[in-house]
């Protein structure tokens, strides 16, 4: 049975350049990199030197706060670079891949007779617990903490985003695995979210709660669905998990392999054969970029959909959570006056001086270009138009500016992440970084709260 939930807020951005289904192997990436601005809030302390040979799966460094929390090598190889920052902060690591690749096993894990502590322990050491993570906060999930409920969203609505139903095809048997385990960690539920219409392989899993989706995006989005289903209050935690993650955590649990194997959905309007490549984790993304050829030199590579992804270049790697690589033109150049005069190839929330309210499933061609520049807040109401949580967007952004901990609680900061307002951010008319300004108050609240 299935709770069906209908976002009405919200706005599709159809882009031309969606990766078409079918799936081809990317070439092998002679160096894999781990980039530490994915794990969001870690301290790493190393376990290898530069210099030294690692195999898959063999821990790199752990967390300075949860000493069994193990971060592990995608690859066997050599670890060339431990690249540094600011008071030798670790910014990156580089690993030159072995032609053959050896791996470190575990003994599988018995499912059935495990208990929570026992699934809880295998996955710090077997690398995969960085795949859960929690709110409030948008963090690696604590492993001391009790989460009320464990959120799945297998329903990918953001723009030229990896179709969920698609890569998760076959892999039925991985699924089950983790979504048992993860049932194992938490008192509440485990509620796994797919499209209405969908035909994805989680909707046959036991021990979930299925709820149905629909809506324009953000109905995709984990925190929309948390914010429908079972809200976030103070002093509550839950868990949220990445469809395509499961697969990883449930192989380890099933073979005692860590795989971090991503099918990456390769898109944009710049990419002549959009498609679905296998790949790695921290592979480099020039391994199937030109594999499909560019239709131009003037493009920027983002790592992840065009709303919440990091721009890239060519021979940048793939990030640990990501499974999609978008290639869209570089928008450097302006239109004289451009403000001025009707808009029929660009999409927006409003009704001034745009047509494509006309043509609600026209595909568009968009660049980078922000069609503006940096303002103060101006109050239009088009946040609340696309913003479908029960929460006040405006509020909560200028509460967040100005450092208010009483006013960011109230507004409902607890529940929310930088990628909920990515669509936000995408309408503002004052090109406020909206995702900025939530992680930053996010992080003020963790330091002074949490």
């Amino acid at each position: 049975m299935s709770k069906d939930i209908r976002i009405k807020k919200g706005l599709n951005i159809n882009l031309v350049g969606a990766a078409e289904q079918t799936t081809s192997k990317a070439v092998l990436s002679n160096v894999y990199a781990i980039n530490l601005n994915d794990f969001h809030g870690i301290t790493p302390k190393m376990l290898v030197k530069q210099g030294a040979e690692v195999k898959v799966g063999e821990p790199l460094f752990y967390n300075k706060n949860r000493e069994d929390m193990m971060f592990v090598s995608p690859v066997s190889g050599e670890l060339i670079e431990i690249n540094r920052g600011a008071r030798r902060r670790i910014l990156s690591l580089k690993i030159l891949a072995d032609k053959e690749q050896a791996e470190v096993s575990h003994s599988p894990l018995e499912l059935g007779k495990a208990s929570k502590d026992e699934v809880k322990a295998y996955l710090l050491k077997g690398g995969a617990w960085p795949f859960i993570k929690q709110r409030p906060y948008d963090i690696i999930a604590d492993p001391d903490a009790t989460p009320k409920a464990v959120f799945i969203s297998g329903y990918a609505t953001a723009p030229l985003a990896a179709d969920l139903d698609y890569v998760l095809k076959g892999r039925e048997k991985e699924l089950q695995a983790a979504i048992t385990a993860l049932g194992k960690l938490t008192p509440g539920k485990v509620h796994v979210s797919v499209g209405a219409s969908s035909n994805s392989p989680l909707a046959g899993l036991s021990g979930i709660e299925l709820h149905k989706v629909s809506g324009p995006h953000p109905a995709g989005l984990v925190g929309t669905q948390i914010n429908k289903i079972d809200p976030i209050n103070k002093g509550e935690v839950v868990w949220t998990v990445a469809a395509q993650d499961l697969v990883v955590i449930g192989e380890l649990l099933l073979t005692g392999r860590f795989n971090p194997e991503r099918v990456v959905a390769l898109a944009g309007s710049c990419v002549k054969a959009p498609k679905y490549y296998t790949t790695k984790i921290g592979a480099e993304i020039s391994t199937f970029l030109y594999a499909s050829g560019v239709t131009n030199n003037h493009f920027r590579v983002i790592n992840g959909d065009v709303l919440t992804g990091s721009k890239s270049r060519p021979d940048g790697h793939l990030g640990f959570y990501n499974n999609t690589v978008s290639v869209i033109p570089e928008g450097d150049d302006y239109e004289l006056f451009g403000w001025n005069k009707p808009i029929f190839n660009k999409i927006s929330a409003t009704r001034a001086l745009t047509f494509s309210w006309l043509q609600p499933n026209k595909k568009y061609d968009l660049n980078t270009n922000t069609n503006g520049e940096h303002r103060a807040f101006v109050v239009t109401g088009m946040y609340e138009k696309v913003f479908p949580m029960d929460i006040y967007p405006m509020q909560l952004l200028k509460a967040c500016m100005v450092k208010d901990l009483d006013e960011m609680e109230q507004l409902g900061l607890y529940e929310v992440a930088p990628e909920d307002f990515a669509l936000t951010e995408f309408v503002c008319v004052s090109k406020q970084p909206h995702q900025q300004i939530i992680r930053e108050g996010l992080d003020l609240l963790y330091k002074e709260i949490g």
